[in-house]
């Protein structure tokens, strides 16, 4: 089996939280290292026990109790959020892997609680703390394979977004900073543009001096009838 398929099965007996509790940045990376023996099948607390055994199982190692480094493991949380004390400063909001809180800047946000995994990324950031963690009751405590793969859809489809959304706002700053940089360079092709017809001018008409307007009127006179000989001279 080649590395990417044994990483893909071990990813798939994964909880799918995001939680990077395990060390990593997600799920899938986390599996790619255990497929490539640079991490230990106990390093998921959301998978607990449970999950331990079910990778040591699929690896045909022996089982063996969490790394306490990860955390350990508890039952199923949610957050909630105490809306009288959010500031609408969106910092949950980019935390959150899986895209379950809603709202936007100096606006109430929201936790939709079926669709967090529990993976307390959204506290940290917290300025003022008004984020929980609430156990679920145990009848609404499972975590099931297909809950699993539903927030592995929604991990995928947010790093799509932001990826997305990324590379719009690139776009947009490119625009930008070629609109500032293509008037002076339009500026600049219409001096030369110009700069060249005068001196077309210049030469047609014979580089006539340019400082003569504040001679007497009889200089000009002879100024113009030497330019006058010149111009004649070059017809011959």
């Amino acid at each position: 089996m080649s590395g990417s398929a044994l990483a893909d099965e071990i990813d798939a007996l994964l909880p799918q939280t995001q939680c990077t509790k395990c060390g990593y940045s997600g799920c899938l990376p986390y599996a790619r290292a255990i497929a490539a023996g640079e991490a230990d099948i106990n390093q998921c607390p959301p998978g607990g026990a449970a999950g331990t055994a079910k990778l040591a199982a699929l690896l045909g190692r022996e089982a063996k109790p969490l790394n306490p480094a990860n955390g350990a493991e508890r039952g199923r949380a949610v957050a909630l959020i105490d809306e009288a004390r959010c500031i609408g400063c969106t910092l949950c909001i980019q935390a959150c892997p899986v895209d379950a809180i809603v709202g936007a800047a100096k606006l109430m946000h929201t936790v939709i609680a079926g669709l967090c995994t529990g993976c307390d990324l959204c506290l940290p950031p917290c300025p003022v703390d008004c984020i929980d963690m609430v156990p679920l009751p145990q009848a609404q405590a499972s975590w099931t394979p297909a809950m699993a793969a539903a927030a592995r859809a929604r991990f995928q489809f947010r790093r799509l977004r932001l990826a997305r959304e990324e590379a719009e706002r690139a776009e947009r700053l490119a625009r930008k900073a070629q609109k500032k940089m293509g008037q002076p360079m339009a500026d600049a092709k219409k001096a030369v543009i110009l700069a060249a017809i005068e001196r077309a001018k210049a030469k047609k008409s014979g580089m006539a001096p340019r400082n003569t307007d504040n001679l007497p009127p009889q200089v000009r006179e002879e100024i113009a009838a030497i330019d006058a000989r010149r111009r004649a001279a070059k017809k011959r």
